[in-house]
């Protein structure tokens, strides 16, 4: 089966990242979401 590109929303970004900085991993995140940790990879704003 083809891949199929995810796309999130920034409501759903600013969660995750809420979610990081109160000291969840990103591989917790990932498996939680169903993802890999390189989705979640900050970037300097």
């Amino acid at each position: 089966m083809p891949y199929q590109h995810r796309t999130f929303t920034p409501e759903f970004k600013r969660q995750m990242v809420k979610v990081y900085e109160n000291g969840k991993s990103r591989a917790a995140i990932a498996r939680e979401y169903d993802s890999t940790p390189i989705v979640f990879k900050l970037q300097p704003s």
